[in-house]
């Protein structure tokens, strides 16, 4: 079986755990945290890093730097993973859906003024997949009405956005650097990972302080266990961000190595019938974290049921989002009742993503393509 992910892990990852080990480093105390925060955030060019036991923990921080009050809102998109939502239901908001765009399966920026109200205290885009979110209108809109732009960039290590392209400033940029808070996971089939894991970056200096604190059941420096607000353990060992700095050493091969894949199966599967394969807009450097495929309505069945032949085959495979609205745990709290996004349900319907690892070889590419084009015909 060939496998939807698997990390790969090299003999400096094991370097640096073992002197983690042999030192007894091991919990969220140590040098490696601090390295791993400074090095992310300086690959991603933000001034502060504050790492986390995991994205969703990262989501949730990001959210309470916010200070919502009830009816406050939170928009993003529908076609994501469930982490967004609750980080918002948490912290006392109200989340506010946008449908996916058909393209690039990122949230439809052409929609996010249509969903504002007096209420709007933030926008939370996500980059699905891989490729990033056409994040200059989302920036501008934020900048017009004074919101907070919590990036989620945890699928997006490496990838980057051409900004400023109306003047003549257009420069790229990489995700994780586009919002007043970025939230990066390093779940094991992240490009980078350290197994669980997350990281915060941001470029403002109190919003840093704060979200280090809060990470840390805000313990006050000069008075330990006298908590004048409450907060959460939510930090990274030192065995984890070790293993980090031994992928940050590495990371350009990393993503030229995601990016590879994507192509690869670009230029296998473009020709065969009934298949949206991902875009990748001219504004775009996608790193394929997850090479995804949407069946054409043309085509005779599901993608659950494409998943089935495909595994009979011998590739694993992982079906797409369902879309927040229709999520049984969101409907039993009152949530989304009657809304609908039809490019969402398309998605979760139709698609779904292939191998897509690093460990993943030419060889296996080639038999994936095959299984696909058999699958087809």
């Amino acid at each position: 079986m060939i496998p939807v992910n698997e990390p790969l892990l090299t003999a400096r990852e094991l370097e640096l755990a073992t002197e983690c080990l042999r030192t007894g480093w091991i919990s969220s105390a140590g040098g490696y945290i601090q390295r791993f925060e400074q090095a992310w955030a300086d690959y991603c060019g933000m001034q502060h890093g504050v790492a986390v036991s995991n994205g969703t923990a990262g989501l949730q921080l990001a959210v309470a730097c916010l200070d919502l009050q009830p009816g406050d809102e939170v928009i993003l998109p529908s076609f994501t993973i469930i982490s967004c939502v609750t980080a918002v239901l948490y912290n006392g908001g109200k989340p506010v859906l946008v449908d996916a765009d058909p393209e690039t399966w990122c949230l439809d920026v052409s929609q996010l003024e249509g969903r504002m109200t007096s209420r709007t205290r933030a926008i939370m885009p996500v980059h699905i997949y891989g490729h990033p979110v056409d994040m200059d209108p989302v920036l501008e809109l934020a900048k017009t009405h004074g919101l907070l732009v919590i990036e989620d960039a945890a699928e997006a290590h490496g990838a980057e956005y051409l900004s400023g392209r109306d003047g003549q400033g257009a420069h790229w940029r990489r995700c994780g650097s586009l919002g007043d808070l970025s939230v990066f996971s390093f779940y094991a089939n992240k490009p980078v990972t350290t197994g669980e894991g997350g990281m915060l970056l941001t470029n403002d200096d109190g919003l840093a302080a704060r979200l280090a604190s809060l990470r840390n059941l805000c313990f006050k420096p000069d008075r330990r266990f006298h908590h004048s607000e409450l907060g959460y353990n939510f930090r990274l060992t030192n065995l984890q961000a070790a293993i980090g700095c031994a992928q940050i050493e590495r990371i350009d091969g990393i993503i030229e190595r995601k990016r590879a894949i994507g192509e690869a199966y670009n230029l296998r599967l473009q020709g065969i019938p009934g298949l949206q394969l991902p875009a990748e807009m001219s504004w775009a450097r996608s790193i394929y974290w997850m090479y995804g495929l949407v069946l054409e309505e043309a085509v005779g069945f599901d993608a659950s049921e494409f998943a089935g032949r495909l595994q009979e085959r011998g590739v694993q495979t992982r079906p797409f989002f369902l879309g927040m609205h229709a999520q049984p745990a969101l409907h039993a709290r009152g949530l989304f009742a009657g809304e609908s996004y039809p490019v969402a349900d398309r998605l979760a319907r139709r698609g779904l993503y292939l191998p897509s690892g690093l460990a993943l070889t030419d060889a296996q590419i080639d038999q994936v393509c095959q299984a696909v084009q058999d699958v087809l015909e």
